[in-house]
């Protein structure tokens, strides 16, 4: 969907919220379980979303349309990956036409990309453990955390339509406060050159503080103050 709405995770299901606080927040999807939004396809047409049920995970799509009148509204849910592996993390690609994608389907959990709409084809990413997979915008890169937080790059391209990924690379040597397995902990910026991230705490004489968030109030004060609307 487009900058107008918010999407998060509730215990009722999907909901959804008007990015500029109007409004009540509103449910998108539910039933009963516990469902995750994660990616919209570069339109903002299509839902990508995980949900769990007796398998741990699974993987669903949802076309969205509406508009900024009535709201938003989603389709029907369509199964995109359903095994009895834990799949999680649904990511599309910035031309839609792949899903990234992470799966404990050897044991370990690691890095995939299917295309979109599934064809049974496949093809790992990751070597050695991996999650939360996001694109690049700006390059044709695919990165993802490691279990030990690191941030991993691979270049990639389309041949044939095969998903030709490169080998691994470290994108920066400066591993993230360890959440992995838990709860993503960054995100990619559009052009990806940046990552907005949590990082562990400076070192401090005080061993209680262990990382800290800093909190950006009246936001939208703060950026007409800064980008001053022209009229």
């Amino acid at each position: 969907m487009d900058a107008n709405y918010i999407v998060y995770q509730d215990t009722a299901g999907l909901m959804w919220i008007r990015s500029n606080g109007g409004g009540p927040q509103q449910l998108l999807k539910g039933n009963g379980g516990l469902m995750f939004p994660w990616s919209f396809s570069a339109d903002g047409r299509r839902l990508g979303y995980m949900e769990s049920g007796e398998t741990g995970y699974d993987i669903y799509t949802a076309t969205v349309s509406g508009d900024a009148d009535s709201g938003i509204h989603a389709g029907e849910p369509e199964p995109f990956l359903t095994t009895k592996a834990d799949e999680r993390a649904p990511a599309f690609s910035p031309d839609g036409k792949w899903l990234a994608y992470s799966s404990n389907e050897t044991g370990t959990t690691e890095v995939y990309v299917r295309a979109f709409p599934d064809n049974g084809s496949k093809w790992q990413i990751s070597n050695g453990g991996g999650n939360y997979p996001r694109w690049s915008r700006g390059a044709q890169e695919l990165i993802f955390e490691t279990p030990e937080a690191h941030i991993m790059a691979v270049s990639y391209a389309i041949k044939s339509n095969s998903f030709v990924a490169e080998k691994e690379r470290q994108w920066s040597p400066k591993p993230l406060v360890n959440l992995v397995g838990s709860v993503r902990n960054f995100d990619l910026a559009p052009d990806g050159k940046r990552i907005a991230a949590l990082m562990p705490a400076d070192k401090t004489e005080d061993p209680g503080v262990a990382s800290h968030i800093n909190f950006l109030l009246n936001f939208f004060d703060e950026l007409e103050r800064r980008v001053p609307l022209k009229k």
